[in-house]
């Protein structure tokens, strides 16, 4: 033992073998919760989250030429044509990603409540409004 070592001992010689102390007035800390004093701090709160939304990856929007753009003009024609029996459709269209640059396409399947050609939306018998100019594809 060194000579410092020798000095600590012999200064709490007095109270080592005393019992532990047990408060009256504070409610004994469970083991888990003392446990959890010492678990991992995370110094990088939300680091993780930042790693998984880097690698989630979002699609490319796709630009229709004349002929396509055509084709959904004539089908968005005949689906207002038949607004009053409701006609069922399936249509897939683009949904941007709201944190990054890309997104997504989706598919729509229902009856057609309205075509708002203000808006440039078509809003479905469910309640959701598709933007016209994000669509590429009607099935009627």
């Amino acid at each position: 033992m060194t000579k410092k070592s020798s000095n600590d001992r012999h200064r709490y010689e007095d109270i080592i073998h005393l019992p532990h102390h047990v408060s009256g007035v504070h409610p004994q800390m469970t083991q888990r919760d003392r446990a959890a004093q010492f678990s991992p701090f995370a110094a990088l709160t939300g680091y993780e989250d930042a790693l998984e939304e880097a690698g989630r990856h979002t699609g490319e929007r796709i630009e229709l030429d004349e002929d396509a753009k055509n084709i959904l003009d004539e089908k968005l024609r005949m689906i207002q044509e038949q607004i009053t029996v409701r006609p069922q459709v399936q249509i897939t269209y683009f949904v941007p990603d709201e944190k990054k640059t890309g997104g997504a396409y989706t598919v729509a399947e229902g009856w057609v409540k309205k075509i708002d050609r203000y808006g440039q939306n078509i809003i479905m018998d469910d309640g959701r409004t598709i933007p016209v100019g994000e669509i590429i594809e009607i099935r009627i």
